[in-house]
């Protein structure tokens, strides 16, 4: 079961699981918590959760005017500061990744590892693998009547008010987020990309997202999707796991990591 918090400008929907350093699930777009299911219990056995459900997402009711996901992290900082109490490692697939990222930058005071899944920095043209699959994207389209399927049972707004979720959706993968390989440069926590071999996002835009942060390692999923969670549960939750629970070994013929090491300690020396 779960409760409602208000944290600002909303009313969010989140529930709590498990015990021991708090972990905030961050679901993608147009999901519900119910999409975690894969990830909820061997998580919940290491890491006390928090899973929110974002405005216009799930239990928690939509807003005026359009979706951005800078409001969503405001709404994501809002809730750590008055419900998980401190810093918290923050684990978001797709959009989810986009508000991790985005609250890492704006208050890395409370963020103490990040894990991304499928996420992207740039809008959909930039980044998706196939580009055009957002024009078939409306409210009736079989592309989206999954994730209908999960907004019209529990939405405050009611199953009528999915088109206009719908769209708003859409149009913000149309246009954002719109950081760039400057900013991801800001990002100072230990963060893990991960991805399928086969994402509705190119490799290589993941691929730049994963050099832009300086601390960041890259797990590719072999015969994975965007729902990489579902299809490989096992395989990402012991990635997630040993990310948030180990400090990364060293390696013996570092590359990249060398120059920001080398970075990293002249700069400190200055």
């Amino acid at each position: 079961m779960g409760e409602y918090a208000e944290t600002g400008a909303v009313r969010t929907w989140y529930e709590t699981d498990g015990a021991g350093e708090p972990l905030v699930l961050l679901h993608g777009g147009f999901c519900t918590n119910e999409t975690w299911g894969a990830q909820r219990a061997a998580l919940a056995a290491g890491f006390r959760l928090f899973l929110p459900e974002r405005r216009a997402h799930g239990h928690t009711a939509d807003v005026e005017g359009p979706l951005r996901y800078e409001d969503m992290a405001d709404d994501t900082v809002a809730f750590i500061d008055a419900v998980v109490g401190g810093p918290t490692h923050l684990v978001g697939w797709s959009d989810g990744g986009i508000v991790a990222l985005l609250v890492a930058l704006a208050r890395p005071d409370l963020v103490r590892k990040v894990v991304v899944i499928g996420a992207n920095f740039r809008p959909a043209g930039e980044c998706w693998a196939e580009p055009g699959m957002i024009d078939a994207m409306t409210p009736d389209s079989p592309d989206l009547e999954f994730f209908r399927e999960l907004y019209d049972p529990v939405a405050p707004d009611g199953p009528g008010h999915w088109p206009v979720v719908a769209r708003k959706t859409v149009d913000m993968w149309r246009t954002q987020p719109t950081l760039t390989t400057d900013d991801l440069s800001r990002v100072g926590a230990p963060t893990l990309v991960v991805v399928g071999d086969d994402d509705l996002l190119s490799l290589e835009h993941t691929i730049a997202l994963h050099r832009a942060i300086p601390r960041s390692q890259l797990a590719v999923v072999p015969g994975a999707s965007h729902l990489v969670p579902l299809e490989k549960p096992d395989t990402v939750n012991r990635l997630v796991i040993d990310h948030l629970s180990q400090d990364p070994a060293p390696t013996m013929m570092p590359i990249r990591r060398a120059h920001e090491e080398a970075a990293a300690s002249e700069t400190g020396s200055g």
